[in-house]
């Protein structure tokens, strides 16, 4: 057997038209688009077309698409029913345990139909946001709030929605256009741990509930896409700028992690986290922004001095989405939101062209030995 790399590190897994990192370059894109043009020039709405679909689509399609999850996002009364019923836990534990109660209610839910799984994934990408915002309110002991139907002849965007069901009014219009970045610059990330993990479920030709339900096992943990809140929390232990160079040169002479620092794959920098520094420093005369920002930049200029690595787009979500009033406890099921799409497209990708994905472990243990028996040993 060949030799084994840690971590699948540069381990190329699959074949894949969904998105494509370039490490050397620090380029990231979305079916050839590069993503940074598609977050400041497009929609998320437009995205997820575009990952689902393979074009970005016209204006009449993109009405239609953004008409359909309109319709789509209101969850049954049944999944909102037992999700009031479960114990209050963390919240990517009631995600993981709603998702899987919203496939009970799909009709399409077991289909292996190409026509019905497309109908599974507009479900899913409609009521992500829904799901999420539900989980948020119902564990402060609130009432969900169901999506807006004010009229809007495009459909009011996933973003808009998402803040207006977790707060229950009109959210602020610059916050909107941010969170609408941030779901594109989180859509998709080539073969990510979680995506990884969905991709090998379905290959297995499990449902695609099942699929999500596992992806969203992975994007729990910390090191993928529970950082966000461990850098807020980073932030917050810090408390103000001055204490934010001696708190990082401290953490790194421990050698603990600092969170929302550094990516395998780029080599230099992250193109979204310095996209969503840029947005933030637009907005850093806000005071929900920018006491947080000067930490962060301080932590950033800190760690690229001492180590040479930079930020990840964790490390700013951290900041934009507790500005918007998110709960530091749901900044990892807003990241599901978003990333979504992404797991859809590479899961019906997946479906399209399939090979059960079966790799090889070198093993390590003891050598062939004989059998003492019990008596014996």
């Amino acid at each position: 057997m060949s030799a084994t790399r840690g971590g699948l590190e540069g381990v190329v897994a699959a074949s894949s038209a969904v998105s494509f990192i370039d490490g050397e370059r620090s380029e990231l894109t979305y079916r050839g688009y590069p993503v940074p043009d598609l977050a400041r020039r497009a929609t998320f709405e437009e995205v997820t077309y575009l990952l689902l679909e393979g074009e970005l689509p016209t204006r009449s399609q993109l009405e239609a698409f953004a008409q359909e999850l309109e319709r789509l996002r209101p969850l049954p009364g049944a999944v909102l029913e037992r999700l009031g019923q479960l114990p209050k836990e963390a919240p990517m534990d009631l995600l993981r345990t709603g998702i899987s109660i919203l496939g009970h209610y799909d009709p399409d839910g077991e289909s292996t139909d190409p026509a019905a799984r497309k109908r599974v994934v507009m479900r899913l990408v409609a009521r992500m946001g829904t799901l999420v915002a539900a989980i948020g309110r119902l564990r402060r002991g609130l009432a969900p709030v169901p999506p807006s139907v004010e009229h809007d002849p495009t459909g009011r965007s996933t973003a808009w929605q998402l803040l207006f069901m977790l707060q229950g009014r009109a959210p602020d219009p610059e916050y909107t256009r941010l969170l609408d970045m941030a779901l594109t610059l989180h859509a998709d990330h080539e073969l990510n741990a979680s995506t990884f993990t969905g991709r090998v479920i379905a290959a297995t030709l499990s449902d695609i509930y099942s699929s999500v339900v596992g992806a969203i096992g992975a994007l729990k943990g910390p090191l993928h896409g529970g950082a966000n809140e461990a850098a807020r929390r980073t932030f917050e232990q810090i408390g103000e700028a001055s204490q934010a160079a001696p708190w990082t040169r401290a953490a790194l002479e421990r050698k603990e992690r600092i969170m929302g620092i550094g990516h395998r794959v780029y080599k230099h920098f992250d193109p979204r986290a310095e996209l969503l520094r840029e947005e933030l420093t637009a907005l850093r005369d806000r005071p929900e922004v920018g006491p947080w920002l000067e930490i962060a930049l301080e932590v950033e200029r800190v760690v690229k001095e001492e180590k040479g690595m930079h930020p990840n787009p964790d490390f700013f979500t951290a900041i934009a989405y507790g500005a918007m009033g998110i709960p530091t406890d749901l900044f990892t099921p807003v990241f599901a939101v978003s990333r979504i799409t992404g797991w859809c497209a590479h899961l019906l990708e997946q479906y399209e062209n399939n090979r059960l994905i079966r790799p090889r472990a070198e093993y390590v243990g003891p050598p062939p030995r004989a059998l003492v028996p019990l008596a014996e040993r």
